[in-house]
């Protein structure tokens, strides 16, 4: 009899484990589109955002160099990505990078770090997070101006040694009552400007192949 039992609710328990994971599957694949989307809209935005539109004569969104494959885990990228350049009379002015600080308080948190020529910050945006809200959304410009805190920054403005919130020691401020997200916002951002001075030529390079293609491109 007690067997039975155990086994009865077993049976239903096993029943209600199925269909709570066959909801959850099917909630994450119908929406995931919908997410990817807008995604893509708030980085499309933040594109212009952090280059203005005054700045540059050339298709932003399709001016790009693909990161390679053995290079996406230095900015912490999951999957492809491109860098997007700016151009001025056919000058490089900045390029816009896409990033993942992996250690935000609940988990990544999306950005696009945009870098002058000479090395400087033209802007940061969170594109996506899961911080919590009234805490580390803050980092979202929607919530507060810190994010703002970046721009005409470099890595010798402040030096390499105080890209740190303030609380490490730093010369970046945090949340009141939040630390966890500037502080893997800061680091991210940091990386970003080492990995744009790493590999800044390789992307100029890619620059002048492009526009050797568009030049042959327009005499055929």
């Amino acid at each position: 009899m007690l067997a039975r039992s155990i086994s009865k609710n077993s049976f239903i328990l096993a029943l209600f484990a199925l269909a709570t994971a066959g909801t959850l599957a099917w909630i994450h694949s119908s929406t995931a589109d919908r997410i990817a989307e807008q995604e893509k809209r708030a980085a499309e935005k933040a594109l212009l955002e952090i280059v203005s539109a005054d700045r540059f004569d050339n298709d932003l969104l399709n001016s790009t160099w693909q990161i390679p494959a053995a290079q996406q885990a230095e900015l912490h990228l999951k999957n492809e990505s491109k860098v997007h350049i700016a151009t001025k009379a056919g000058n490089a002015v900045a390029f816009i990078f896409p990033a993942v600080a992996p250690d935000g308080y609940s988990g990544d948190i999306k950005l696009l770090v945009g870098v002058n020529s000479d090395g400087s910050i033209s802007g940061v945006r969170v594109v996506s997070h899961k911080e919590t809200p009234g805490l580390g959304d803050k980092a979202d410009l929607k919530k507060s101006d810190w994010i703002l805190s970046f721009n005409g920054k470099s890595l010798f403005k402040p030096a390499l040694e105080r890209w740190f919130v303030k609380k490490d020691g730093g010369d970046f401020d945090q949340f009141t009552g939040a630390t966890i997200t500037p502080r893997a916002i800061v680091k991210q951002t940091k990386e970003v400007l080492e990995f744009y001075h790493k590999h800044k030529q390789e992307i100029l390079d890619s620059l002048n192949t492009l526009e050797a293609e568009s030049n042959e491109g327009q005499h055929q």
